[in-house]
């Protein structure tokens, strides 16, 4: 098409059906048990829900792959941090209507659903590519997914699929994008601020002031007071663990934990220090990967409990366990538990140290009523 046929084409008419293929589209709903004679009415819900899923599968890897693309940058534009917050919301949002979707499932009863899944074999949700590459665009580590009847969940796609999910795997995901921006945050060298010593001084006297409460308590017997101030010790030895770079890297090799040793205490550091206007942005940008993280997990758990409803502890007709495989990936799926652990370590804002003031003028945004400054 040449450049006069292309600014042409700019001002041509086009039609509703015809933006949309609707033809395509609204032809692409096939009822197996109709072709078998047999045809079953609530098939038809069955197929379209299944593929608006993919629908928004798609537009979900779209939202991801442009957050990836703005974090792959050494020198990342602050204002991409505003539009990464954006576009995760938006991946937020289509997740609740997923979550919801399953009630308009749930509308078919087990015995409507047995009237045609005998068709489905050996077809299932299990090979859905957009599903596993939306996983692996979070992060979603492969030596931390539950096999598939003792096999790589991979194993149902052919070559070229599989190669593009190690390659999303190896590095091109969030996780490791996050990861990277983590480690490069300038925040972490504040100029006359030694953060990580701060911050274990002030873990010291926080832990002090709590042992000596219970210790001092009225209400307490000494059986509970021993038992408590042995639960401090406990949260003592996570803190302890964030403390020693060597041990946390010990603990990401192991695959316990996923973020670096720098990439941790920079997530604990905005975290902490939130308040401060320009942390404000990237601080968000954590807490919506956690909601992005916390609504997958809510959707494998409501799956699990639609297939156990439908089911019961029938096989899948992938031939996976079916709810007991769905409800095992619900707990152990988690993408950024590291980012969730973050909570472990945080402590009050009455115990938190004080940053110097021209720190605080370089985290804020300050005014000059001289417009020459």
């Amino acid at each position: 098409m040449t450049d006069q046929d292309k600014e042409q084409k700019k001002f041509t008419a086009v039609k509703y059906a015809d933006y949309l293929h609707l033809e395509q589209l609204l032809g692409a709903q096939k009822r197996r048990s109709e072709e078998l004679a047999t045809p079953a009415h609530d098939e038809m819900l069955f197929i379209i829900v299944h593929q608006v899923y993919e629908l928004w599968f798609k537009q979900i890897i779209h939202e991801l792959k442009s957050v990836i693309g703005m974090f792959e940058s050494d020198n990342i534009d602050e204002r991409n941090i505003g539009i990464a917050v954006g576009r995760l919301s938006r991946v937020i949002d289509i997740q609740k209507l997923l979550i919801e979707q399953i009630r308009v499932m749930e509308s078919m009863t087990p015995l409507d659903f047995l009237d045609f899944r005998n068709y489905l074999f050996p077809a299932s949700g299990f090979q859905s590519f957009q599903f596993r590459q939306m996983e692996a665009l979070l992060g979603l580590p492969p030596d931390n997914r539950i096999t598939y009847n003792n096999s790589p969940y991979s194993i149902v796609f052919n070559e070229e699929e599989r190669a593009e999910l190690q390659a999303i795997e190896a590095g091109g995901n969030l996780l490791k994008a996050v990861e990277s921006w983590l480690e490069r945050t300038p925040f972490l060298e504040l100029k006359g601020f030694n953060f990580l010593e701060q911050y274990k001084a002030a873990v010291q006297k926080m832990t002090e002031k709590e042992q000596e409460a219970i210790k001092a308590s009225l209400f307490l017997s000494d059986h509970e007071k021993e038992m408590r101030i042995q639960l401090i010790g406990n949260t003592q030895t996570y803190f302890q663990n964030v403390f020693d770079e060597e041990k946390h890297e010990e603990l990401v090799a192991d695959g316990r934990l996923r973020l670096s040793y720098k990439a941790t205490i920079a997530a604990l550091l905005l975290n902490l220090y939130r308040d401060e206007p320009i942390l404000h942005m990237p601080f968000n940008l954590l807490q919506k990967l956690m909601d992005v993280d916390e609504f997958l997990t809510v959707w494998r758990y409501r799956h699990a409990q639609m297939v156990l409803r439908m089911l019961g502890m029938k096989v899948g007709t992938g031939g996976s366990s079916g709810y007991s495989y769905l409800h095992k990936t619900a707990v152990e799926h988690h993408i950024y538990i590291d980012l969730h652990n973050i909570s472990t370590l945080l402590i009050p804002r009455s115990e938190l140290p004080d940053l110097p003031e021209h720190l605080k003028r370089e985290l804020g945004f300050y005014f000059t009523s001289n417009p020459l400054g």
